[in-house]
């Protein structure tokens, strides 16, 4: 099922670099930035973290936190975090269970080779849990801007 603007977000919990759990109820009553990623120290998405990091006071100022969510382990997000300097919490989805909820775990090909992964997405997520914007066309190394000018 593909979740579009106005759906309520799916109810998540999941373990950050640190080993703490957090889950959407955490973010009640804040607006979150809820971005999906195939994986850490990559081009892409290193660009991706990198331009949500230089926004980062401008995502705090408009009352946004965010979060990011792979499939790497709490390891390697550690090992992201501190080489990128990332102020925000990566989630360790090693069995895929939040992509799924969102309906981001899908085929994929490279080389004409098809398997399994993250499908690039940001759901921006409202103080009362609707998703008040998805982006599947993610611009990594203007992500933010592709956020905060939308």
């Amino acid at each position: 099922m593909k979740l579009t603007i106005g759906d309520k977000a799916p109810d998540f919990k999941g373990i950050i670099q640190d080993g703490k759990e957090i889950s959407l109820a955490d973010f009640r009553g804040k607006k979150l930035v809820l971005y999906f990623y195939p994986k850490d120290n990559t081009g892409g998405c290193t660009a991706e973290a990198c331009s949500l990091r230089d926004a980062y006071d401008d995502f705090l100022d408009r009352g946004y936190a965010i979060v990011g969510v792979s499939p790497d382990s709490e390891r390697s997000h550690t090992g992201f975090i501190t080489k990128h300097g990332l102020p925000f919490p990566l989630i360790a989805d090693t069995g895929h269970r939040i992509a799924e909820l969102y309906g981001v775990w899908g085929e994929k090909k490279l080389y004409g080779k098809a398997y399994m992964g993250i499908l690039r997405t940001t759901f921006v997520i409202d103080e009362k849990g609707i998703i008040e914007n998805r982006i599947e066309k993610v611009d990594t190394g203007n992500h933010a801007a592709q956020l905060l000018n939308s």
